[in-house]
């Protein structure tokens, strides 16, 4: 599933391409997401200026005169900047046509993600109402994650997950930050003192910095037809390496499940 990093991306991407254009059409050839695309969604958006591309955690905003359309990727989800018409495929799903020809490209073979329409302050959506912070904003800080975490048993990992919490910490990135801040991901979040805190939020906004530069672990750019690959994946400490050795310490990397989600750590690195 795309997770912030590849989302960011993504915005990057798409975003010199958009703005300040007119959009001519919507062409929606399947409706059927997550949630239907409104019927209404291509008159919206005809005829309006886009004026930001943005992004709420996972969610992108397509902000035009008068309102968004407000966008996410799902678990299959991508965006592509088309320059030329190039055929659509079995599940390129929706073409937002700009009046000079460019093409933003929604492909998902799952369906699983959204167009939607909104208007007002989109932060009071109900989708976004109720989101936490954004990780790499001042708003999260150790203040912010020791109130988070206060009375709470649950394991830190499953919290920083928790997108009421803090937003787009996803697993790859959970399990990063842990490694890289010698906390191990079963630990309650009640136990850990506040300079251990100031160490997981620094860890957590650098290794998501790094992933944004990195282009993420499953995408990084799109441009006409091509979507390359992100590379954070080959820094991986110990996301996806059960088995392997440590790269810091040569201890083998164990695996545990948390949250009904499958969790590498290092024993010695990450002590309990």
């Amino acid at each position: 599933m795309p997770e912030l990093p590849e989302v960011e991306t993504t915005r990057r991407g798409i975003a010199g391409a958009l703005i300040g254009k007119t959009v001519a059409q919507l062409e929606v050839r399947n409706p059927r997401l997550r949630w239907p695309v409104p019927d209404d969604l291509a008159h919206c958006l005809k005829g309006r200026r886009i004026l930001d591309v943005a992004r709420r955690a996972k969610y992108l905003l397509v902000v035009v005169e008068g309102g968004a359309a407000l966008i996410h990727l799902g678990m299959s989800g991508s965006l592509r900047i088309l320059t030329q018409p190039f055929p659509a495929e079995k599940h390129d799903h929706i073409d937002l046509v700009l009046e000079d020809g460019v093409r933003l490209r929604y492909r998902d073979p799952r369906r699983f993600g959204a167009w939607l329409w909104v208007t007002g302050d989109a932060a009071a959506h109900p989708l976004l109402a109720s989101l936490g912070p954004e990780p790499l904003s001042e708003m999260f800080d150790a203040a912010w994650l020791q109130r988070c975490c206060a009375g709470r048993r649950i394991p830190i990992k499953q919290l920083i997950m928790d997108n009421h919490q803090v937003v787009g910490v996803g697993n790859i990135y959970a399990a990063e930050s842990l490694f890289r801040a010698a906390i191990h991901p079963l630990t309650p979040a009640a136990d850990l003192p506040p300079e251990t805190l100031v160490r997981l939020v620094a860890t957590i906004k650098e290794v998501l910095a790094e992933a944004i530069a990195l282009g993420g672990s499953t995408l990084r750019d799109y441009v006409d037809s091509d979507g390359k690959a992100g590379y954070f994946m080959l820094n991986s400490y110990v996301y996806g390496r059960e088995g392997d050795t440590c790269r810091v310490c040569g201890e083998i990397i164990r695996q545990v499940r948390i949250g009904q989600r499958a969790s590498c750590y290092c024993p010695r690195c990450q002590p309990r």
